[in-house]
């Protein structure tokens, strides 16, 4: 198996330019699966931090990226939705959100809110003991004493120990974000819930009416693909579209991607 990721055939949700050089550098196996973004991507072709994987290497042996509350050492690591990237040193905090065009972008936010990150319920089963395993879109899991309140759908804000601290049903009225597909990034509440019979997907119609500094005639988007979230994540999108398209601007200047 090749260790290089042609930037032609690079996922959608990666933000590399794709016909400056050949080759980037490949995800390693971790959270998010295919969706997930090597953190190497994100330092040097998002943030412009470093140059060069030398530089990364260095920069994470001084434990100074964290990723959800633990230091990160592997920048091949994959970085994903909603993950919270710290920079502790400099003070900056980042959330990952969906851009544009299914492209993962980094919005700003204070060191309170990064001490949690949002999850979505892709899963729950009962395990032995009588606790209730609840997986979310990034593989962790999550055990609770009593799972009735939760179902696959609904949105978790988890502390860095695990503690769920915010629950967000997915219900007609909820917020919802789009995390892939034409309307990624895009914002409105569940107007309706189309159920499709068979083996299909579900359709999630949104409305974008009463969504404050959210403009635009509403959507409609699959159910794997809706998140819901709250009011806070309203100004986190607009951010996420102004650093997406500054990080567009910007001239790539690496020798490949993944020399190093």
């Amino acid at each position: 198996m090749s260790n290089h990721q042609k930037r032609l055939s690079a996922p959608n949700a990666w933000p590399v330019e794709r016909k400056t050089e050949t080759f980037t550098v490949k995800a390693d196996a971790g959270p998010h699966g295919d969706a997930g973004v090597p953190l190497l991507i994100v330092l040097r072709d998002v943030l412009g931090y470093v140059d060069s994987r030398k530089e990364a290497r260095y920069a994470l042996n001084q434990d100074n990226v964290v990723i959800n509350g633990d230091p990160v050492n592997d920048e091949e690591r994959p970085v994903g939705m909603f993950d919270i990237v710290a920079f502790d040193e400099r003070e900056e905090f980042y959330r990952v959100f969906p851009g544009e065009g299914g492209r993962l972008a980094l919005t700003p936010i204070d060191e309170e809110a990064a001490q949690s990150k949002l999850g979505k319920i892709v899963s729950k089963r009962n395990v032995p003991g009588g606790d209730v395993q609840l997986t979310l879109h990034d593989g962790e899991t999550l055990l609770v004493d009593d799972g009735t309140d939760y179902d696959a759908g609904d949105s978790l804000v988890v502390a860095g120990d695990g503690s769920v601290v915010a629950h967000f049903e997915y219900e007609e009225g909820a917020l919802v974000t789009a995390v892939e597909g034409s309307h990624s990034g895009e914002i409105g509440r569940v107007e309706e819930v189309v159920v499709t019979p068979g083996s299909a997907s579900n359709n999630v119609i949104a409305s974008q009416e009463d969504v404050p500094g959210v403009s635009g005639d509403g959507f409609e988007t699959v159910a794997e693909y809706a998140v819901v979230i709250d009011e806070n994540f309203i100004e986190g999108a607009e951010a996420a579209d102004g650093a997406e398209e500054s990080a567009a601007e910007g001239d790539e200047t690496d020798d490949g991607g993944d020399d190093e």
